[in-house]
């Protein structure tokens, strides 16, 4: 195997020669370099040595990016690379038995190591920072957005109020929105919402609101519930801030309420809220009373879900998806006087969902002008399961009418009561109401015809 001195010219000048597909130029300055030269015209220096009696042939690089001897610093010294220098390298291993090619894969293994330490290092420090960064708000908002599909509308409020920050205009009237009570821990990094800093919270919330505050840490305990089976947010939370027994005893027991009608009563307040400017209100009061539904069961019912035919109505209910309680006939004569606008039975034009919002401030003016005492909505509620008592009906009756949860094993199991079963005790008990009202009942009568608002 005939060797040269490598120069420029005779690398530049080199050629395959014809018939063949590659051809080889050795060199005399380093022991194993060469230059091939393919048919095609691709060059490339290559090193080639026999390691354990075996030939290996190893590429070194382009003669356009590799010359022969690297440069030299003013002292001698190379500087960069030189496909001698490499030759030389790759001949030492060989000498040392090492074969240069599992050299340079263990070479590389080590740097690519080396590279996703630093890596994951620099994620593990950004997701550690990121972490750090996240607030309450921002955790709160995608509680909230995740569970949106199983919730009420009433619930999906009531997260949202308990979280605004206030200062905004309302809907109705000049006053600004107040902030909710979970507001001032809005932007709380969750490493930082610890026991202690809920109990600091507590202690403010107590003296201001304490039936809002009691809500509101019900809600957080359910948000950091979830937070610990989220894979993002799950290692933000480390324990549950809001499961501590001092905000439970700084925030107390909540009050029972005893706001109810009384039999005396319904005279008054049936004459009051009839009188009612707005007819709708005063249809959706009235049937609050006499059906003893939720506020927002009854908010939100539709012109389907009535059925006048068969005297029932479908109600959303919070224990199940639906009940079916009975249409008594002064509250089917009720709903069918109610204009038709939209989809809901108590709709509402100035309202943004275009069913009824907020009656409370119609009903308390009622009450005012009928000498009552202070009576929420859901002591209307109440006031049905009260009022019940008076004609003696069966307890599981009026609970199924109100879409309470079966009470005991007889309640739960056996007992299968048919809409007609409801409906017998549901009208004695409107009739009965009715009658203390000094308003004459509507027996069996047939429903006006409905009309649509243009």
């Amino acid at each position: 195997m005939a060797k040269v001195n490598f120069t420029a010219g005779r690398v530049a000048n080199f050629q395959c020669e014809p018939g063949k597909s590659q051809s080889f130029l050795w060199d005399s300055g380093a022991p194993g370099l060469g230059l091939r030269v393919t048919a095609k015209g691709a060059r490339s220096y290559m090193f080639q040595a026999k390691l354990r009696g075996e030939a290996i042939r190893i590429t070194i690089g382009d003669p356009d990016t590799w010359p022969i001897d690297a440069p030299t610093d003013g002292k001698g010294n190379p500087v960069g690379k030189g496909a001698r220098q490499e030759a030389r390298r790759l001949k030492t291993l060989i000498d040392d038995g090492k074969d240069p090619r599992q050299v340079k894969q263990d070479l590389l293994a080590e740097e690519r190591a080396v590279r996703e330490a630093r890596e994951n290092l620099a994620r593990e420090e950004q997701a550690k920072q990121q972490r750090e960064s996240i607030t309450l708000a921002k955790v709160w908002h995608a509680y909230v957005e995740d569970r949106t599909p199983l919730w009420s509308n009433h619930h999906i409020v009531a997260h949202r109020k308990i979280m605004q920050l206030g200062g905004n205009k309302r809907k109705r009237g000049s006053e600004l929105t107040v902030a909710g009570p979970l507001a001032a821990l809005a932007d709380v990094r969750m490493c930082d919402l610890t026991m202690e800093r809920v109990e600091e919270w507590a202690k403010k919330e107590a003296i201001a609101r304490p039936s809002s505050a009691r809500l509101a840490i019900r809600l957080l305990k359910a948000c950091l519930n979830w937070c610990a089976q989220h894979p993002t947010f799950s290692s933000v939370v480390a324990t549950n801030a809001a499961k501590s027994g001092k905000v439970r005893e700084v925030l107390g027991k909540p009050k029972l309420r005893n706001d109810v009608l009384q039999r005396e009563q319904l005279e008054s307040w049936f004459a009051a809220v009839r009188k009612i400017k707005n007819p709708v209100i005063a249809a959706y009061l009235q049937c609050l009373l006499l059906t003893g539904a939720r506020r927002e069961e009854l908010a939100s019912l539709k012109w389907e879900d009535v059925d006048m035919r068969w005297k029932s109505l479908k109600l959303a209910d919070k224990i199940e998806d639906f009940r079916m309680v009975p249409l008594t006939p002064y509250v089917m004569r009720l709903i069918a006087s109610l204009p038709r606008r939209n989809e809901w039975v108590f709709s509402s034009p100035a309202s943004e969902s275009g069913r009824i919002a907020e009656p409370r401030i119609a009903h308390n003016e009622a009450l005012v002008i009928a000498g009552l005492p202070h009576l929420t909505l859901h002591g209307l509620r109440r006031s049905f399961a009260s009022l019940c008592e008076w004609i003696e009906t069966p307890s599981g009756i009026s609970a199924q009418i109100q879409g309470h949860a079966p009470q005991g094993v007889r309640e739960q199991n056996y007992i299968r009561r048919p809409l007609d079963l409801l409906r017998m005790w549901h009208s004695k008990i409107e009739t009965w109401m009715l009658e203390q009202a000094d308003i004459e009942p509507c027996v069996n009568e047939e429903p006006v015809r409905l009309h649509a608002i243009g």
